[in-house]
């Protein structure tokens, strides 16, 4: 099985309470996620806050309008510090998304590390080459926009 990682980062002029307090919020997924895919949280959540055992369950249309079932679990959280959230059903044979935050001089410094495995084995493979990272690029380049749209840019 190929597996891939995804590393993006990205500063914000913004206090740590400011910016965990909506990441780990699912009700903002939404808004950092492109127009084009639809995304439709459907699970009821609990809280409003993530927590080590929560499961998120939406809908998203990544590729030609096709709707997919998309579960999540986030699996492990550290206030202020981190989280991870693994797909339980979806499109990818593996998804591990680690979410950190980390204070610095004037904000906030976000990492996202994602390890993926397309399915499919070798045609997984190629549909990575061919438009799976490229999507997973394009799609941090609009929640980075998002973000500094709601929060300012990082000088």
């Amino acid at each position: 099985m190929a597996f891939y990682q995804f590393i993006q980062e990205q500063q914000l002029p913004v206090s740590m309470e400011a910016i965990w307090d909506y990441i780990s919020s699912p009700d903002n997924l939404k808004e950092i996620t492109p127009e084009y895919m639809d995304f439709k949280v459907t699970s009821l959540a609990p809280s409003d806050k993530m927590y080590p055992g929560l499961i998120i369950t939406y809908i998203i249309k990544p590729l030609l309008n096709i709707p997919l079932k998309w579960m999540t679990e986030i699996t492990q959280v550290k206030d202020m510090e981190y989280f991870v959230d693994e797909q339980k059903i979806g499109p990818y044979r593996l998804w591990h998304h680690q979410h950190r935050f980390k204070e610095i001089e004037g904000g906030v410094l976000m990492t996202d590390i994602v390890t993926y495995a397309p399915p499919f084995g070798f045609l997984g493979a190629i549909a990575n080459k061919l438009f799976l990272k490229k999507q997973l690029k394009e799609l941090f380049e609009y929640r980075t926009k998002a973000l500094e749209k709601r929060f300012g840019k990082f000088n």
